[in-house]
């Protein structure tokens, strides 16, 4: 009987701060410089300089432990991680590691098909990035020390984790909660957001854990996914076979899609941590906490579940707009609009907003914030159609004019597009197309029903499309049956 393994996997994830300056300097964070412009001789390193604690990064930090439910540590200090790269110019990194801010939280993702799971989180601490090396072919290796001090939080979760899929939700939705919470962009792609994997296997029904691999490299969620289901089938294959795993730290190929060994636990970095003699301990008191309570936004699970309820939305909808907190105050501040407010019109915002707005988004690569039609537009442009004043397709073609800067009432109007509900003038028009198509009507009446669409086709293209779709369908049932 063959083996049935299970997967274990935890995640540690770096998300570089929203701070105007660096963690222990006034050094800028913005992103794209010149490179080796923001620095000054405490970010590079030199000798007999002293850090200085910047508050937001202790704000933030904690602002990240109440989302996600983790205990605040009154009391924390801070700690040397000592290893020489070219990259990091002191031979040592400000972190922390015996008594991190922010401990023993989860985050709680939804399971397709299975429903809702929490995922622990063992600790959040406060550190700065590194410098960044660049690989050239010419020169070798160049490093920008731009980045170098940059705050950063590292989220480490508990091996909770037992699939690629949950490890993929697990991501994005702290991608989500920083964002929600201003405290981060979640770029991947520009390294804001940083992801490693601890993958192993071990038989079902047992406890113990097996020999764990570190992937690296991922940057992006679909990355994470494919990285982490290849680690899976490469370390399920190597037991099958009698092999044993070893103690690696994998680096994700994305170019072959395979994982390849960085380092062996044998080249492994021994940190010798000692307490940093240069910064006071950190003390974040109960008035400080209640303080950044009281202004948390609601946040993202939260939200998708409350438009579910609130606005009867499907759950696929409520997703989709609640994964930028834009969109969903976007979409709430149109609902808040409608003049006749039902959930039907809800919906049709909805499904507004998640095909024509989030179409001209993707094309202009801006946020809902950016987004230069009010949310008033979108709600008299559903209520118009609504109450069968135009028609799906007006609307579609009255939209760039909207995104001009007018409002749907003034174009219609202008135009001369609203819809005609008018059932005489209707029953002319399709008297006149039956009447022209004697043979078309006798296939109908023979059992070629499929001929109803070009009558309907040909009664709109009469009336230019303003004749009221569902009037033209019953008015042609009657006649045809």
């Amino acid at each position: 009987m063959a083996v049935e393994f299970e997967p274990v996997i935890g995640l540690e994830v770096h998300a570089q701060l929203l701070t105007r300056s660096k963690a222990f300097c006034g050094c800028s964070t913005e992103f794209g410089a010149p490179p080796n412009t923001n620095t000054c001789p405490i970010c590079l390193g030199h000798p007999g300089t002293l850090p200085v604690l910047n508050r937001n990064l202790v704000e933030y930090i904690t602002t990240m432990g109440l989302a996600t439910q983790c205990t605040i540590r009154p009391v924390s200090t801070f700690a040397r991680k000592n290893y020489f790269y070219p990259d990091l110019p002191k031979g040592y990194q400000i972190s922390q590691y015996d008594d991190p801010i922010c401990y023993n939280g989860f985050v709680e993702i939804e399971i397709e098909h299975s429903g809702p799971k929490k995922i622990g989180i063992t600790r959040i601490h406060m550190e700065e990035d590194t410098a960044k090396s660049i690989e050239d072919l010419d020169i070798d290796r160049l490093v920008d020390m731009n980045r170098s001090g940059v705050p950063l939080i590292e989220i480490v979760s508990e091996p909770d984790i037992r699939s690629a899929r949950e490890a993929y939700l697990y991501l994005q939705q702290i991608r989500q909660i920083v964002t929600y919470l201003g405290i981060c962009n979640g770029n991947m792609e520009e390294g804001s957001l940083r992801c490693d994997a601890n993958v192993s296997l071990r038989p079902k029904g047992q406890e113990q854990f097996g020999t764990k691999t570190e992937v690296k490299n991922m940057n992006s969620f679909r990355n994470v996914e494919k990285a982490i289901e290849y680690e899976i089938e490469r370390q399920k294959e190597v037991l099958l076979n009698g092999g044993t795993i070893q103690q690696q730290t994998m680096m994700w190929d994305g170019t072959r899609q395979v994982t390849r060994v960085m380092r062996s636990k044998e080249q492994a970095h021994d940190y010798r941590y000692f307490p940093e003699p240069d910064l006071v301990p950190v003390h974040v008191t109960h008035h400080w906490i209640e303080s950044i309570n009281v202004r948390m936004p609601e946040l993202p699970l939260a939200r998708k579940r409350r438009f579910m309820h609130e606005f009867g939305l499907p759950a696929y909808d409520a997703e989709i707009l609640t994964q930028d907190r834009s969109l969903a105050a976007y979409f709430e501040d149109c609902c808040q609009l409608l003049k006749e407010p039902s959930k039907e019109r809800y919906k049709l915002v909805s499904n507004w907003i998640m095909t024509e707005v989030m179409r001209i988004l993707s094309e202009q690569k801006i946020t809902a914030a950016e987004f230069n039609v009010p949310p008033a537009h979108i709600a008299e442009l559903v209520e118009m159609f609504a109450a069968e004043v135009i028609s799906s397709k007006i609307a579609k073609d009255i939209f760039p004019h909207v995104l001009e800067g007018k409002s749907p009432k003034e174009v219609v109007e202008e135009q001369g597009l609203a819809q005609v509900s008018d059932t005489s003038y209707i029953e002319v028009i399709v008297d006149e197309i039956l009447a022209n198509n004697p043979d078309e009507v006798e296939r109908y009446r023979s059992g070629k029903v499929n001929l109803f669409g070009f009558f309907v086709g040909q009664a709109l293209k009469a009336t230019k499309g303003k004749a009221n779709p569902k009037l033209v369908t019953q008015i042609l049932q009657d006649r045809l049956n």
